[in-house]
């Protein structure tokens, strides 16, 4: 049965429609019996995934599945927005993702609400994307949207790693001798915003996009950012070099250069897995870490570090700052 899954399951998204289970010659009462065994998964009405891969998945990908599941069961086709959008779009976001799909509907009474959806009216979307053969909101569309209808925070997330990773994409392109499309800019999310007018949000969504910035390595970075900035704290320099410490160049993630302090957000995840690990044994990781952590304090007055923890509370963090002496705005 696991093996007949995997064939069914072999359609890029991972999804399993009630029409597939049934030309693979099962019932209602088996599709249930797998969902009782723990096999199935039902994301909507009709749509499955293997349970297996659901309970590997993360926030992210779990409210991707959700999203695709429910284009796939529409009665006529979408235009994903918002988060939603942004979910496809690979865009992150700190906190949890909505419970329900947001789309543009230019004929909703204001944004109306269903089970499932969430309806914006609106401009309808010019220019759509497609992913996976569904309709989004193109990338600048979907950050001006989220930027207006959520908080500081998700929105500052979001265009900080869109600028980056589109900056990067342009400089792995021309490494390549590939002349593509110029790297997404913060005037083009402004004139995205003039162009859709939002009717709630505007003034948010320009202080969003205004904050962001593409040096921001990582969402950690832009909520410490955006929490240092909402607590009345000076905000940083980002990603400064400090060039031949100890016959090496070291970038650090903030620094205060008035007062010669260093700033470092510690994820666990170069010290556990990803790419910055590679093949390395992460205590080598940590040795490398602490070797380039002492000739910087030699270059500076003052070097901190902190982590999610610490970041995401707002008491916690505003103490931590006050402790170090991190200067007010």
């Amino acid at each position: 049965m696991t093996q007949l899954l995997d064939v069914v399951s072999a359609r890029p998204d991972g999804l399993i429609t009630y029409a597939e289970l049934r030309e693979r010659g099962l019932n209602s009462h088996a599709v249930d019996s797998l969902i009782r065994g723990g096999a199935l998964v039902r994301t909507r009405r009709g749509i499955y995934v293997p349970g297996e891969a659901w309970r590997a998945a993360g926030p992210d990908q779990r409210y991707r599945l959700f999203v695709l599941a429910t284009a796939l069961v529409a009665c006529r086709p979408l235009v994903l927005s918002h988060t939603s959008a942004a979910v496809l779009h690979g865009l992150p976001i700190i906190g949890d993702w909505p419970r329900t799909v947001h789309m543009i509907n230019p004929d909703a009474s204001g944004g109306s609400t269903a089970r499932f959806t969430t309806s914006h009216r609106g401009a309808p979307a010019p220019d759509p994307s497609f992913i996976g053969g569904i309709a989004v909101t193109s990338l600048p569309r979907t950050l001006v949207d989220v930027a207006a209808s959520t908080s500081f925070l998700v929105g500052v997330t979001m265009i900080d790693h869109a600028l980056r990773v589109e900056q990067e994409r342009v400089t792995a392109e021309a490494r390549r001798s590939i002349r593509g499309r110029r790297a997404l800019t913060k005037e083009d999310l402004f004139a995205e915003l003039a162009a859709v007018k939002p009717r709630a949000g505007a003034r948010q969504a320009e202080r969003a996009i205004a904050f962001g910035n593409g040096l921001s390595a990582n969402g950690g970075e832009s909520l410490s950012r955006v929490r240092m900035f909402q607590l009345g704290f000076e905000v940083p320099e980002l990603q400064v070099c400090f060039p031949d410490v100890g016959g090496h160049d070291y970038w650090v993630d903030f620094y205060w250069r008035r007062i010669r302090k260093i700033g470092e957000f510690d994820g666990k995840l170069k010290y556990t897995r990803g790419a910055v690990l590679g093949d390395r044994d992460p205590g080598e990781v940590v040795w490398e870490e602490k070797r380039r952590e002492d000739a910087l304090r030699h270059h500076s007055d003052s070097f901190d570090r902190w982590d999610w923890a610490i970041a995401f509370s707002v008491q916690r963090f505003h103490r931590f700052l006050v402790e170090r002496g991190v200067p007010r705005a």
